[in-house]
């Protein structure tokens, strides 16, 4: 079962060599296949959950310090579990990115990972403080407020393309 409270405090965080607060998240991702598009229109049949901020301020994926008593991808599926109420397999990293802060003066190093989507929670530790929504990638695109986590969807699109592509040609005759 998973918990209801979500983690608070930086006490277990971890920092890069630089002194940059380190921050891991993921692109939750499914596909619709009822009533969808064609299955090779990866735009038309794949959604990615976006959540708002707790200011309300555009549409972010899930992410969040990453503490020293758990890997990176815990972390990652641990923030999805809290801010978004979602569950499912962490794939392949999609990049590093530093930023600086919109709140503080400061840098952080945002690691992201995609997450199909496995399970989806009724009832989630940040669930009165955030809304989740199911999107497609261009209103994904189009609302996401930070530059790097667009470019993380870019990846993630390029990689399920690319894959997508394989798979059909591995199975043609």
């Amino acid at each position: 079962m998973a918990s209801l409270v979500s983690r608070q405090g930086r006490q277990l965080q971890r920092y890069s060599k630089t002194g940059s607060r380190l921050v891991v998240g993921c692109i939750p991702y499914k596909f619709n296949t009822v009533g969808g598009g064609d299955d090779d229109d990866l735009h038309g049949s794949m959604e990615v959950l976006v959540i708002s901020s707790p200011k309300g301020n555009g549409l972010l994926f899930p992410k969040g310090g990453w503490e020293t008593d758990e890997t990176i991808k815990q972390a990652a599926l641990r923030e999805a579990l809290e801010e978004a109420g979602v569950q499912g397999n962490v794939e392949r990293k999609l990049g590093r990115w530093r930023y600086k802060s919109r709140t503080y003066d400061a840098y952080y190093e945002g690691i992201l990972f995609p997450m199909n989507v496995t399970e989806e929670l009724g009832y989630w530790p940040e669930m009165h403080l955030r809304e989740r929504k199911w999107v497609t990638v261009a209103e994904a695109r189009e609302g996401c407020r930070h530059p790097w986590m667009r470019e993380a969807l870019e990846r993630l699109v390029r990689r399920l393309s690319s894959s997508s592509s394989n798979d059909t040609t591995a199975s043609a005759p």
